[in-house]
């Protein structure tokens, strides 16, 4: 896996700690990302113990991250925010925050959370 997917994930075991847990679909979610980016299985182990502790946005490797890669996570953490269902105003606030973290421009990163949260609302509608 590449150095960038890796910093990718620890950076949505951030975005899923947003609200104090880290459920069960986001677990899964990080799972199929991990399976996704062809993670070796201590890749994988790796990426399941740094999960264990409570991160924050000062844990994302920012500087592991291209231009690319910071707009995939954003994508990605729009996905998990949503994924179990509900996005807290937590998680939503950190999106914007992440956003901003990111240092995408506002009227890009707001295509990019608008087409992702449709993508992931008809996922979740595909699965009811």
């Amino acid at each position: 896996m590449h150095e960038q997917d890796m910093a990718i994930l620890k950076s949505l075991v951030a975005v899923a700690w947003t609200d104090g847990h880290f459920a069960t679909e986001e677990r899964e979610h990080l799972e199929a990302l991990i399976s996704a980016f062809g993670a070796t299985d201590d890749e994988a182990a790796a990426v399941r113990e740094y999960a264990v502790t409570p991160r924050t946005l000062a844990d994302i490797p920012l500087s592991d991250l291209s231009a690319d890669d910071r707009r995939t996570l954003l994508n990605h953490a729009v996905v998990l925010t949503h994924i179990d269902g509900e996005q807290t105003a937590d998680e939503k606030e950190l999106i914007a925050k992440l956003s901003g973290f990111l240092r995408i421009p506002d009227n890009e990163s707001a295509r990019i959370v608008e087409a992702a949260e449709a993508r992931v609302k008809r996922l979740l509608a595909s699965q009811a």
